[in-house]
């Protein structure tokens, strides 16, 4: 993520209401304060309380709200000192700065189709994205490949698995690249465990370029693609080998 300095933005405020830990390198935190101007997809400056004097980008996991509501999705990065002291250390009541939002990351208004591809917390936007299409009287077709390397990295599978069962325009595709987890134990997903989730029929093996290029070409498709940039490089590079149009394709 960029980094954010705080004195170059008026900022708005953020308390923060929950903190959700899902794995050991995971967490989802929630947040209620002013209201925050974006468009679902883009990312906003976080400034913690933890380092007030460095600040990263993340992308809303919910549209935008009047009444201030905010979630973000964050994962602790190996190196990453700011994302882990989010993960390990946010506790109920830490003030969070918010500064202005950035990016293009989004659905335009005729699109009939949507291939959405989403590599670890980059489901975050395109959860936002698929929220707010609910608000359309005809939503498009949406399929939404979420992967992760083993099932428990997929941290959401139980809010997928509903929106999934409610939305009659939303496929969601779970990818694994191994379908049985680590021998080492995540006591977090030992905590959650038991949600109504995808189980081991539902998976389909392989990366997340791999698959997602093996339906052939998306020609009549819009596609937005949100990960690590390995991820993301990888996945534009088999989706254009496949012939998918380069100028189809948007990545966040």
């Amino acid at each position: 993520m960029h980094g954010v300095k705080e004195q170059e933005f008026d900022l708005w405020t953020a308390t923060v209401v929950q903190h959700h830990r899902l794995r050991e390198d995971l967490a989802v935190i929630r947040l209620e304060g002013e209201f925050i101007p974006f468009t679902p997809g883009q990312s906003v400056g976080v400034i913690v309380p933890q380092n007030p004097n460095v600040g990263r980008r993340y992308s809303p996991a919910l549209p935008p709200s009047l009444d201030g509501k905010l979630e973000f999705h964050v994962r602790a990065v190996p190196a990453g000192w700011l994302s882990r002291a989010i993960v390990t250390e946010t506790v109920v009541g830490d003030e969070w700065q918010i500064a202005p939002a950035s990016g293009r990351l989004a659905v335009d208004r005729d699109a009939r189709e949507v291939i959405m591809v989403a590599g670890g917390t980059g489901l975050a936007p395109l959860r936002a994205i698929i929220l707010d299409l609910t608000r359309r009287p005809n939503p498009p077709q949406v399929f939404l490949f979420v992967g992760g390397r083993h099932p428990r990295d997929l941290y959401a599978s139980d809010m997928l698995w509903l929106l999934d069962e409610q939305l009659d325009w939303l496929t969601v595709i779970p990818v694994v690249e191994e379908v049985r987890d680590p021998a080492w134990p995540d006591e977090w997903y030992e905590r959650v465990r038991g949600a109504a989730a995808y189980g081991d029929d539902h998976f389909i093996q392989g990366t997340l370029a791999d698959v997602v290029s093996s339906y052939g070409a998306y020609v009549d498709h819009q596609v937005l693609v949100v990960g690590s940039p390995g991820m993301v490089r990888a996945t534009v590079r088999a989706l254009v080998d496949t012939g998918t149009p380069a100028g189809a394709i948007q990545v966040g």
